[in-house]
C-alpha cells in the first residue's frame, strides 16, 4: 500500500512525517463528504426533495463502500444540497478546494495540474514571508519543500493531502493586498490556442515565482558580504549593487526582465533584496537606539515602537504611510499622531528614511 515514505527521492522529510496509507486517505475523505451530508437540514425547503437521497446517505457506514452508481448520485443530486455544517474560514475552505481539485489532477492526469501546483507553490512562498508568525514557523519546512520543483516529481495524493491539512489554516495570514485570483471553480473549456506577447507584462505568478527562487538563494547566501550588509543596516556602495545584480544573474533564478520589473517594483534592488531577507532583529533595534535615548516613553509608545521593529525584522522596509494602518492603528486609532508629538514623530520618520537609504547606493 502507498504511503508518503514510499514516494521517491522529491518528498522531504517534513512531507515524508506526515506518511498515511492511501487506504486513511480515503476515510478521511469520505469522512470529509460524510460530514457535509450529515450536517444538512431534512426540513430546508431545498433538501426536501432530496430527503429520500439524504437519508440514505446520512448514517456513517454507508460511505464504508461505495459503487459506481453510488458515486454518481452523489455528485448527481445531493452534492449541490446545503449543509448546515459549522462554518470556517472561507480562506481555509477554498484552499481545501484546491487541493482536492489538484488531488483530482494527479488521479486522471489532467492537464490543469501543472497550472494548480504554481498556485499552491505562489501561495507558500506568500506564506514563507510570514515566517516570523510562530504558526507559519512550526511549518515552515514544508512550506520551503513545497515550492521545490522536485517536490512536485511523481507526487501522490497523499502528499497533497498532507499539505492540505497544515496548511489550510494558515492561509488566511496572507495579506489581502498580496492574494491572487488563485481559486477557480470552473471547468476549463480548451479552445486553440494562439501566442500573444505583451511587451512589460508577465504573469503574476511568474513573478511569485521568481520571488520565491530569489528568497530561496538569498538564505544560502546570507552570509555573503552584500546580503550581510543589507541585513544589518549597513550602507550600500555602487559596487555592492553590481555585485548583488552579479550575483543574482548568474545564479539563475531570473532573467534580467525579473530583475529589471523587481527593481521598478521597489524602486532599487537593494530595496527588492532587503525586501525579501529582512533586517536583523537586533540591527532594527539599534537603529531606534538614538530616537529611544533620554526619553521617558508610555507604553503605548513602545508598543508602537516594538510593532515598527517587527515590521522591519520581516520587511525591511517600511513606508510612512503603514503607520497608519492596522497593526498600529489599533494601538492608536490616529496612528503615531495620536500618541508622538510632532518633533517626535519627524524623529521616527528620519530613522525610517535611514533605513531605507542604507538599502540605496550613496
Amino acid at each position: 500500500m502507498e504511503t508518503l515514505a514510499a514516494a521517491d527521492d522529491g518528498v522531504g522529510e517534513e512531507t515524508a512525517r506526515y506518511a498515511v496509507p492511501l487506504a486513511a486517505l480515503r476515510e478521511d475523505v469520505a469522512a470529509l463528504l460524510h460530514g457535509e451530508v450529515a450536517a444538512m437540514n431534512l426540513e430546508n425547503f431545498v433538501v426536501r426533495p432530496k430527503r429520500r437521497l439524504v437519508e440514505k446517505y446520512k448514517p456513517a457506514d454507508a460511505w464504508t463502500t461505495l459503487g459506481e452508481d453510488s458515486l454518481a448520485e452523489l455528485a448527481r443530486e445531493v452534492a449541490g444540497l446545503p449543509s448546515e455544517q459549522e462554518s470556517e474560514d472561507e480562506e481555509a475552505k477554498r484552499f481545501d478546494l484546491l487541493m482536492l481539485r489538484l488531488q483530482l489532477a494527479v488521479l486522471r492526469a489532467e492537464p490543469g495540474f501543472t497550472r494548480m501546483c504554481e498556485q499552491v507553490r505562489a501561495v507558500a512562498g506568500l506564506l514563507e514571508e510570514k515566517a516570523s508568525i510562530p504558526m507559519v514557523q512550526q511549518h515552515l519546512v514544508l512550506i520551503q519543500e513545497v515550492q521545490v520543483e522536485q517536490w512536485w516529481q511523481d507526487v501522490t495524493t497523499p502528499m497533497l493531502d498532507a499539505v492540505r491539512k497544515r496548511l489550510r489554516a494558515l492561509v488566511k495570514l496572507i495579506d489581502k493586498r498580496q492574494r491572487r485570483p488563485i481559486y477557480t471553480d470552473f471547468e476549463d473549456e480548451m479552445g486553440s490556442e494562439t501566442t500573444v506577447q505583451l511587451p512589460g507584462f508577465g504573469a503574476p505568478e511568474g513573478f511569485e515565482r521568481f520571488r520565491a527562487k530569489t528568497r530561496a538563494f538569498l538564505r544560502q547566501h546570507e552570509n555573503d558580504m552584500v546580503i550581510h550588509k543589507l541585513r544589518m543596516n549597513k550602507p550600500l556602495t555602487r559596487s555592492d549593487l553590481a555585485e548583488l545584480e552579479r550575483m543574482l544573474t548568474s545564479s539563475g533564478v531570473g532573467g534580467l526582465d525579473d530583475l529589471h520589473k523587481a527593481k521598478q517594483e521597489c524602486h532599487g534592488l537593494g530595496l527588492f533584496v532587503r525586501s525579501l531577507v529582512g533586517l536583523d532583529r537586533e540591527a532594527a533595534k539599534q537603529a531606534f537606539a538614538g530616537f529611544l535615548a533620554g526619553k521617558t516613553l508610555s507604553a503605548s509608545q513602545i508598543e508602537f515602537v516594538n510593532l515598527i521593529v517587527d515590521h522591519l525584522t520581516e520587511h525591511g522596509v517600511m513606508g510612512a504611510a503603514l503607520l497608519y494602518e492596522s497593526p498600529f492603528t489599533d494601538v492608536t486609532p490616529r496612528g503615531p499622531d495620536g500618541i508622538f508629538t510632532a518633533t517626535q514623530l519627524d524623529e521616527l520618520l528620519a530613522v525610517l528614511e535611514q533605513v531605507r537609504a542604507s538599502a540605496l547606493a550613496a
